[in-house]
């Protein structure tokens, strides 16, 4: 069994020098015990584990639980943030989860997403149009990253445009500094009371959107209630368009920190897709490395000898299982031409993400049309000065100038 060490590390760990580097402790943990003991700021201690064997692990064993955790952290919470939480899909095991997500899984069919493809490629178009109108430099993240996946999850959702702006600060504020709980819990309370309203104008007139959908499968099936239509809406927007709007900016930028990678893809634009899937096994998508924690509700053994018992919190370190030597050859180094990539970034088993071919979908035509209309593009300062998101649990930059 390995060594344990002596004493938690303090987590989160510090931001790297660079926008385009992980915290060297990931890499340090993972190349060392691999399993090592964290106090959060709570005071709380977890274990994180590295090694993609073993994030995998706690993605898809159904001792390591979503619902025993997020039950716990809404037990200590009366907050609406809390108990919402418990009642997300991302808060739940099977056979609940397998219910609830079956419901809603009709509207992410490969098929039905890929039908979104050209309404996608629409909004992409709009705004690059609007974006070449803007005097240089242009700020990408407030121009284009977050208003395309805005605009394309609100549609699917059936939110109106006009409330679009307010939604992505609510959002932002559900996905932001997990210690500004005050923050939270309004932004909670408004998104609730917001889509509980919505869902009366829709039961009277219904449209070709997710939540009318929802609205007819809960008056065919009443295991479906109107909480959980509220929860997934929640879920769906804040996961669905916070995590790719910071996408976009954090592949441009590793794009141009790795310049013979991007004249590639300039050079083939036909290797987007398998370029969009390289950039997310790269890019790491969380400012911790990780995702959701687990809670262990049995004994586990992992791969280095190291045994967890039941009970403990157990945060996955996907950034770090995205570059495992032992997966990824020179996991390193990006490879826009890498040919076996199991990564986790839409992470594994039941909780495999919802949307992640819609992220592929809009990943796939931001970077076509850039590279169509703006290929010469390049950063406006330099990159040492720009800066990551403050305190916010998913990664990504505060702004993005850019020239071309």
């Amino acid at each position: 069994m390995a060594e344990a060490s002596s004493e938690p590390i303090a987590f989160p760990f510090p931001d790297p020098p660079s926008v385009c580097e992980m915290p060297p402790e990931l890499a340090a943990i993972r190349d060392g015990e691999s399993v090592v003991e964290v106090k959060f700021p709570d005071g709380i201690s977890g274990w994180m584990v590295t090694k993609h064997a073993d994030v995998r692990k706690v993605l898809v064993d159904s001792r390591f639980s979503s619902k025993v955790m997020a039950a716990a952290a809404a037990a200590m919470s009366e907050t609406e943030s809390g108990k919402l939480m418990n009642e997300s899909l991302v808060g739940m095991d099977a056979p609940e989860h397998t219910r609830l997500r079956k419901l809603v899984s009709k509207a992410f069919t490969a098929r039905r997403v890929e039908q979104l493809r050209p309404r996608v490629i629409e909004l992409v178009t709009e705004l690059l149009d609007e974006l070449q109108t803007l005097p240089r430099p242009v700020d990408l993240v407030k121009s284009f990253s977050v208003p395309l996946p805005v605009r394309v999850i609100c549609e699917l959702l059936g939110v109106p445009a006009t409330d679009q702006d307010t939604f992505h600060a609510w959002s932002n504020a559900l996905l932001g500094d997990w210690q500004q709980v005050a923050e939270k819990e309004a932004a909670t309370v408004a998104l609730v009371k917001y889509f509980g309203d919505l869902i009366a104008v829709k039961r009277e007139k219904p449209a070709d959107d997710l939540i009318s959908e929802l609205i007819a499968v809960s008056e065919e099936d009443s295991t479906l209630t109107e909480r959980e239509i509220i929860a997934l809406s929640i879920g769906i927007l804040s996961a669905g368009h916070e995590t790719t709007a910071n996408q976009i900016s954090m592949f441009l930028v590793t794009l141009l920190h790795n310049p013979e990678e991007f004249d590639k893809l300039r050079a083939n634009p036909e290797a987007i897709p398998k370029a969009i899937d390289e950039l997310l096994r790269f890019v790491p998508l969380t400012t911790t490395g990780g995702i959701i924690p687990r809670l262990t509700t049995a004994e586990v053994e992992l791969s280095n000898g190291k045994v967890l018992p039941a009970g403990v919190v157990v945060l996955p370190a996907v950034a770090t299982a995205n570059r495992d030597p032992e997966v990824f050859e020179d996991g390193e180094r990006l490879d826009l031409g890498r040919e076996q990539n199991p990564h986790l970034a839409f992470g594994a088993g039941i909780h495999y993400c919802l949307g992640a071919q819609l992220a592929r979908i809009e990943l796939q035509e931001a970077f076509r049309a850039i590279l169509e209309r703006i290929p010469q593009v390049r950063l406006a300062v330099p990159e040492s000065e720009l800066r990551l998101k403050s305190a916010s649990i998913i990664r990504g930059l505060e702004s993005l100038p850019v020239t071309w």
